[in-house]
This record gives C-alpha cells, sequence and structure tokens, in this order.
C-alpha cells in the first residue's frame, strides 16, 4: 500500500528556503510516484498562470519575424512558433473551463479574487494579443484585404476588453484586499499587461493599415501605452520600496522579477515604432499645423524616447539575472520561469527597433545574440514544465498554493 501523501500541515515551509535544507515541494515530489491521481482531477488545479506559456510562446514567435538578419527556413520557424502557440492557448483554455465547470460553483469569481492567482488573469489576455500580432506577421501577407480589417476591428474589440479587466481587476484586488507592500511582486503588473502590449500591436497592424484607418490605431496605441506605463510606473514604485526595505523574493519567486522588464521594454518598442513610421501616418496638416512637418518631430521625439526608456528594462533585466544566478541551486520549477522570455523578448524586439532607426549593424547583430539565447531559454523552460508536470511538482494538489486557497478557503478569503 502507498504510504499516505504529507499534508501542507505536516510539512511546513521554511523560513529561509535559501538555506541549505530542501525546499518542501521537493520533498513532497519525491513521494508523488507513489501516488496516483486521475489526470482530470488535477486539471482542477489549472490555473491562470499556465498562460504565462502561451505568451512567451507566442512572443518567440513575433520575435522570429521580425529579425534583423534572416535566413530560409526562419519564417517558417516563427510560423511553427505561432501554430504551436495557437494549439496550447486552445488547450489551455479548455483545461480552465474544465476547470470552473467540474468544480464547485463560483470558483471562477473566486479565481479572480484570489491574492495571488488573479494578478494572472491578465496573461490570458496578453496572450490573445501576440496572437493578433503573430496573424498580422504571417497572416496578413498571404491573405486578402479582408484580414487587414478584420484585424483593424480585432483591435478596438480588444482594447475595449482590455479597459474593462484593468479598470474592474484592479477594483476587485483593492476591494477585497490587503496585500502588504513588503510582499509586493512585479505580477502586480499583470492586469494591466495587454495595455503594454496594445502599443506594440498597433505599431505592427499600421504596416498594412490604410491611413484613414492607420492614423485612429496610432493615436489609439500611444494612448493605451500611456495607461499602461503610467500603472506600472506606480507598480514599480512599491516594488522597489519592497527591494529596498524588505528582503528579495525567494528562489522560486524570482523568475517573476524579470515581468519588471516588460513595462518599460514595451513602452520603449511603441515610441521607437510608432516614431519611425509617424512620417508616412500623420497627415501633412496634422492638428492645424503647416509649419513644419509634425510625422517627422514625432519621430524625432519618439526614437530618443525609446532609446532612454530601454536602458531602464535592461537594468531590470540585468538585476533580475544576478538575483536567479546567486540563487540558483535552490531553486525549483514554477510556471514564474517562463517570465524568463516573455519580458526578455520585449526587451530584444525593443532593440531591433531602436537598431533599425539607427541603422545599426552592431546593435543588430547583438539582437540576434539575444534572439538565440531566448530561443535556447524557451526549448530549457519547456523542458522543465513537462518534466514537472509528469512529476508532480506542477498541476497537483498542495503544489498550486493559489488553487489549494481557491478551492478550500475560497469563501473565506473571499471575506478578508
Amino acid at each position: 500500500m502507498a504510504p499516505p501523501k504529507p499534508s501542507s500541515e505536516e510539512t511546513p515551509l521554511l523560513e529561509n528556503p535559501t538555506v541549505g535544507t530542501m525546499h518542501p515541494r521537493r520533498l513532497l515530489s519525491d513521494n508523488r510516484p507513489n501516488h496516483h491521481i486521475p489526470f482530470s482531477e488535477r486539471l482542477h488545479h489549472f490555473t491562470w498562470s499556465w498562460f504565462e506559456c502561451t505568451m512567451s510562446t507566442g512572443a518567440i514567435a513575433t520575435l522570429l519575424g521580425q529579425q534583423p538578419f534572416g535566413f530560409d527556413g526562419l519564417k517558417t520557424i516563427g510560423k511553427i512558433f505561432f501554430i504551436l502557440d495557437l494549439v496550447l492557448f486552445t488547450i489551455f483554455c479548455g483545461c480552465i473551463a474544465y476547470r470552473f465547470i467540474k468544480t464547485h460553483p463560483g470558483s471562477l469569481s473566486l479565481s479572480l479574487h484570489h491574492p495571488h492567482e488573479s494578478f494572472f488573469f491578465g496573461t490570458f489576455w496578453v496572450s490573445i494579443a501576440l496572437i493578433l500580432y503573430c496573424i498580422q506577421q504571417y497572416g496578413v501577407p498571404s491573405s486578402g484585404p479582408w484580414l487587414v480589417k478584420a484585424l483593424e476591428i480585432l483591435f478596438w474589440t480588444y482594447a475595449g476588453c482590455a479597459i474593462l479587466v484593468a479598470v474592474f481587476q484592479y477594483h476587485v484586488i483593492f476591494d477585497t484586499r490587503k496585500l502588504p507592500v513588503m510582499d509586493a511582486l512585479p505580477a502586480w503588473i499583470l492586469p494591466v499587461y495587454p495595455f503594454l502590449v496594445l502599443g506594440p500591436l498597433s505599431a505592427v497592424l499600421e504596416y498594412s493599415q490604410p491611413q484613414k484607418s492607420a492614423l485612429p490605431i496610432m493615436i489609439g496605441g500611444i494612448c493605451f501605452q500611456g495607461l499602461g506605463w503610467g500603472i506600472a510606473l506606480i507598480m514599480y514604485t512599491i516594488y522597489v520600496t519592497r527591494l529596498i526595505n524588505s528582503e528579495l523574493p525567494e528562489p522560486s519567486k524570482r523568475p517573476a522579477m524579470y515581468v519588471a522588464v516588460g513595462p518599460a521594454a514595451y513602452t520603449a518598442n511603441t515610441l521607437v515604432a510608432l516614431g519611425t513610421q509617424a512620417p508616412k501616418v500623420i497627415p501633412p496638416d496634422f492638428l492645424g499645423i503647416g509649419s513644419f512637418p509634425v510625422g517627422d518631430v514625432w519621430k524625432a521625439i519618439g526614437v530618443p524616447s525609446g532609446i532612454f526608456l530601454w536602458l531602464l528594462a535592461f537594468w531590470f533585466c540585468a538585476l533580475s539575472t544576478v538575483s536567479v544566478i546567486w540563487c540558483w541551486k535552490d531553486m525549483h520549477f514554477t510556471l514564474n520561469w517562463w517570465a524568463f522570455i516573455f519580458p526578455n523578448v520585449g526587451l530584444t524586439i525593443a532593440l531591433i527597433q531602436i537598431a533599425d532607426a539607427l541603422d545599426s549593424n552592431g546593435i543588430k547583430g547583438v539582437c540576434s545574440a539575444m534572439t538565440i539565447i531566448l530561443v535556447v531559454m524557451w526549448i530549457f523552460v519547456a523542458f522543465m514544465n513537462i518534466r514537472a508536470l509528469w512529476r508532480g511538482e506542477v498541476l497537483w494538489p498542495g503544489m498550486d498554493g493559489d488553487m489549494e486557497n481557491v478551492e478550500g478557503h475560497g469563501e473565506e478569503n473571499g471575506r478578508q
């Protein structure tokens, strides 16, 4: 007879996980092969965090589609990642729908109120934005004008949904939760992350949109990006305050520090990309100004502003990298590891935009090297994710801590 699985009460959390003692998750995983749980029951622990995987897969597809130095077959590899992203997104939507249908009534509402899981609801919407981005990159060149018009409609529809998510998600968090500042993580930015990709999405859509629709998309893109950047800047303040006054996140959560790279990186991408296209999109008499070309001025301001922000994103990337390397021996896989990919793709794409604007082959070479590193890292994280799934280190009772609270103590948490 298999020994009983130790409960969370029997396996207390370590006060300092960075010390040499093994993390309780690893202790539990050692016994996991002796237990069998139907996969359908494991799906009850499927959380919004899984969409970090589709965020990263879609981001790699967008990155491969705009390389400064290409080769035969590069577009095909990008399309493979795009197709894989579509497949994973469909599977994950089915899995999380199964969870909410099969678990107790109100589990969807409880997941959106949870002090940890609720923040990751934004990853679902970012995944959709990246699908639209890939449709523009890989679908429009092989399709007719109907797809261009469809993407215009989808862009504004998506923007409306993102506004609702940003308003109501933060309202729920502010109204029902009292989160200590000393526990602040960059994941607190995730509900507004859809706006941080709306700017780059608007920029890539303009390549095929007629001027009549391209100008509103450009104005909307800079407006939406402003909202995302403004809220992210507030969260940056809280996060840096935590880093100064408290300890770094525990080793398993430190990959999530890379989420802080995204706001500055994608905003830099937006400023440079929209600035570069402004001369051909903005009409000569825009805002009633006829004494000078407004598009050229927009470009002259946008490109330096993007370069100004890019180094901030790089600083967060370097800080996160040092923090991860410092404790890599004490790390175990969590879904936060996908943060190695997505934010740093934004950093790379922004640098590609800067390299194109400055016409610098040296910077383009750096971008190619960064792309190779990110693709290798995606393969590594994907392997570790599959390994953890097989070993029961994720999608398992007691292993998805956010899920345990939702299912076991949801009503109590909702009142706190």
